[in-house]
């Protein structure tokens, strides 16, 4: 393959004129530019210059390559500017994950800002919990995921992954409206609940276990009589007064017949973190946090019991 540096020294040549004035154009040494197009010559096994006492003079294989040269190099460099340009985070690939109340409440507002910024990149999504998404991203099936942890029930994220935190989100106790526990000035302590009929995810996902973990704490097991992975059924649940429910604020949505209030309990929180895999470009990575960060702000304005998390510098 022929080396595209001896080509562009080439095309320097034939517009100077002479290896001297190439040289001094491209930053060479005359020995420089002469070793290259001794190499060239070498590799396409024919003279290119009719080199004399007052200068070379270009052969028409010369003149050929150069001409042919053009096109091809002109393409290499809009490859450079091509790979600059997906290391900045303007064109390329995105692959995101995320969970269902992250991709109802927080990625509309993000995807939106990032796909008007960078038209030419484009961005796939995949949802789902915490332990389906980190597969993916160590398989490299996914670039960025949206996660999240409890307070009570804290995660290892695999090793090599940068994380970031978004914001913060209150546990919420939901309760029928008119229930004694709502509606005061302090908010209610879990060990309040104990003799309450409760409305839970299913068991095995961590708002199952956080939970568990907040009322053995507190000195009890909960009374789960139904169960749903969907916030909006458990919301209803509760509305039907059939019992209370604890859900990150994320997942709850104002609604007739519930009450809602943040526990008081120092474990009574979940972050949302965004992680990014050693395989995604620095780019793609800080223009995808900035609309996040955007997104986690306006939506803590909206939203009870959110609070951003600042960017990091």
């Amino acid at each position: 393959m022929l080396n595209p540096i001896h080509l562009h020294t080439l095309q320097a040549v034939l517009r100077t004129g002479s290896f001297a004035d190439a040289a001094r154009q491209l930053g060479y040494t005359g020995s420089a530019v002469s070793q290259q197009m001794s190499a060239l010559e070498r590799q396409v096994r024919t003279p290119l210059f009719e080199r004399g006492a007052h200068g070379v003079r270009p052969t028409p294989a010369a003149e050929f390559i150069a001409g042919r040269s053009l096109e091809a190099l002109g393409s290499l460099r809009a490859l450079e500017d091509d790979v600059a340009l997906l290391l900045d985070g303007v064109v390329g690939r995105l692959r995101l994950g995320s969970f269902p109340t992250a991709s109802e409440r927080l990625l509309p507002r993000a995807l939106s800002a990032f796909t008007t910024d960078h038209p030419q990149v484009e961005v796939q999504l995949d949802e789902g919990e915490p332990a389906e998404l980190l597969p993916m991203m160590e398989s490299h099936e996914l670039d960025i995921v949206l996660v999240y942890q409890y307070g009570s029930v804290p995660r290892r994220w695999p090793r090599g992954l940068c994380a970031e935190k978004l914001l913060t989100e209150d546990l919420l106790l939901l309760t029928p409206t008119g229930h004694p526990l709502t509606g005061g000035s302090e908010w209610p302590s879990i060990e309040l609940l104990a003799e309450e009929t409760w409305i839970s995810t299913r068991s095995g996902t961590s708002a199952a276990s956080m939970l568990r973990r907040l009322c053995a704490a507190a000195g009890f097991e909960p009374l789960v009589a139904y169960h749903s992975n969907n916030y909006a059924v458990l919301q209803g649940l509760v509305a039907a007064g059939l019992g209370v429910a604890v859900v990150p604020a994320l997942g709850y949505t104002p609604g007739p017949g519930v009450s809602c209030t943040p526990l008081a309990h120092p474990d009574a929180y979940r972050q949302v973190v965004a992680l990014r895999s050693p395989a995604t470009t620095e780019g793609v990575w800080r223009t995808m946090l900035t609309a996040l960060h955007a997104s986690a702000r306006e939506t803590a304005v909206d939203a009870i019991g959110i609070t951003a998390t600042s960017a990091t510098s």
